[in-house]
């Protein structure tokens, strides 16, 4: 009699779901264990990472930075491919500009430096303090908590967004004898202190993946923790790490365009048995195509937006339910939106003499009336707009939230024009960024658009995780925890049936790809324990 051997099936390409595959498949006598594959529903590997091509230069739509490479295993596949040297120039190749950035108003105005650095760094030490990274006895932090707690009552539901705001409260009364000195036309110095902080506000936005700070918590920010040492991007393209982890992997082993649209399941108490075709294996996965599969495992990889999507009355992705204490982490857990930009400066914009600088847009914030009718609302909170590299014809812009969604239906002329109309006045008075004096006050103008989609995409619904108001690290761990969820003394329920990893699934490195990697990792060898056991 043949026995059969177990099957494993991971759901999903991207970076967790091809280092689980890599570490099952590596494990010494793995084929004699079990059976392996890896179901994609894109026509690609890599999920959120993806490198591209725009303007003849190499671009990133999704994942761009090694957070940190003391430690980092990305860091360390990409140094044993060495993707960091090119003859041709890349995203960021110089590293963060925040140190080579202009900061203009919607005016034209150019803003005193020691102005944008007085506010970055007040700013900066607020968010060092909730990250419990700064210096937690700071006396004006402390009295801004202080503060909020007094007019909550606590600050068990507290928001970056709220904690922030306060805080510029605190700074403007540090500084309220100068509050109306006039700096600019239609500028004082406080309003013009607001446009700068929420510049930064936007900066975050885009950085926590939280549309609206006042949705991100304050108390799980002490949750994430950050590699030490340089942030760096890739200089052959994210998508090496991608190829280099599936390099290992045998043809056939990952089928593409396999979308799951069902997986059914044996709960805790067993009450529902599967009538298939294969056999004992617990687990059946229905497929777009009207197809199925068996498994004995499944490593389930797919972001939170579509764990959100699939935990809906309407959707019924897992049959039976999810469990309560799963659905409620999933439901509390922050999912944002985060897109990029990429414009290709015109031919005649270089022309004239066009060096295009590394902006930071101030906006006028309490006065409608002084927003400028030609500047679209979907620009007003993007904050960063910079070369893709210094002297690059290639421009590239941030978006989170409400406005990176509603760049995805915009039509590429719209965008074109709005974003050249809004630049044009930006930069109508900064002959310093020409290398003409004919430069000045031209328009500026685009010939080319590309975006990422990743909030309408139905394979991510979104872009990476963050902790809102109400949640914690515990709902982190309770997304990592396989399902059934407990295995009962006597109970003959099949264990491990469902598993999950992703970025999502990771209490401290969630919203990155490193994050991401580890959880990978923790759920091939959760089930190689599992087979050392049997």
């Amino acid at each position: 009699m043949v026995i059969q051997k177990p099957k494993v099936v991971i759901i999903g390409a991207g970076i967790a779901g091809l280092t689980a595959a890599k570490t099952l498949y590596t494990t010494q006598n793995s084929n004699e264990l079990f059976e392996l594959c890896v179901v994609e529903g894109d026509n690609r590997i890599g999920g959120r990472i993806m490198t591209s091509e725009f303007n003849g230069d190499q671009i990133e739509m999704g994942a761009t930075w090694i957070h940190g490479i003391e430690g980092n295993p990305i860091y360390k596949i990409a140094q044993e491919i060495n993707p960091f040297e090119s003859e041709n120039p890349w995203e960021c190749k110089e590293g963060k500009l925040m140190d080579k950035e202009v900061t203009i108003t919607e005016d034209g105005c150019e803003v005193n430096s020691s102005l944008v650095q007085s506010i970055s760094n007040f700013f900066n030490k607020m968010l060092e303090f909730s990250s419990g990274e700064g210096n937690f006895q700071d006396r004006v932090c402390r009295e801004i908590l202080e503060s909020l707690k007094l007019e909550n009552g606590s600050t068990e539901n507290l928001s970056i967004g709220s904690f922030l705001r306060k805080g510029l409260e605190f700074y403007w009364d540090l500084k309220k004898d100068q509050e109306n000195v006039q700096v600019f036309d239609k500028w004082n110095r406080k309003s013009l202190e607001e446009g700068v902080f929420a510049m930064l506000e936007n900066i975050h936005r885009h950085y926590s993946s939280a549309g609206d700070l006042g949705t991100l918590d304050f108390n799980g920010e002490s949750e994430y923790c950050n590699f030490p040492g340089d942030e760096m991007t890739i200089a052959k393209g994210y998508s090496t790490v991608i190829e280099s982890l599936a390099s290992i992997l045998p043809d056939g082993l990952i089928q593409l365009g396999r979308k799951v649209t069902k997986i059914e399941w044996q709960s805790d108490d067993c009450d529902l048995k599967l009538e298939n075709g294969g056999g004992t294996k617990p687990v059946k996965l229905h497929f777009s195509d009207g197809s199925v599969m068996y498994a004995d495992h499944v490593i389930v990889t797919v972001s939170l937006g579509v764990l959100k999507q699939g935990i809906r009355d309407d959707s019924a992705m897992f049959s039976p339910p999810l469990p309560s204490f799963k659905t409620d982490a999933i439901s509390r857990l922050g999912f944002g939106v985060v897109n990029k930009l990429f414009l290709q400066l015109s031919p005649s914009t270089r022309d004239d003499g066009m060096k295009f600088p590394s902006l930071q847009m101030v906006f006028h914030q309490s006065d409608p009336k002084l927003f400028h009718p030609k500047v679209p609302l979907w620009i007003r909170r993007t904050a960063l707009i910079h070369p893709l590299y210094p002297n690059s014809s290639t421009i590239v812009s941030w978006f989170a939230g409400k406005e990176a969604l509603e760049i995805e239906s915009v039509d590429d002329e719209e965008i074109i024009d709005g974003v050249s109309t809004t630049l044009s006045l930006f930069l109508a008075n900064s002959k310093h960024f020409n290398n003409s004096e004919s430069a000045a006050g031209s328009c500026i103008k685009f010939s080319k658009v590309l975006k990422s989609k990743w909030g309408s995409d139905p394979l991510f619904l979104g872009s990476y995780t963050h902790l809102a108001v109400g949640s914690s690290g515990d709902d982190l761990d309770a997304l990592a925890e396989p399902l059934p969820k407990r295995r009962k003394d006597g109970d003959n329920c099949p264990p491990l049936q469902i598993l999950f990893a992703g970025e999502a699934t990771h209490r401290f490195y969630y919203s990155t790809t490193h994050g991401a990697y580890f959880t990978g990792l923790r759920e091939a060898h959760r089930l190689l324990e599992h087979f050392t056991m049997c």
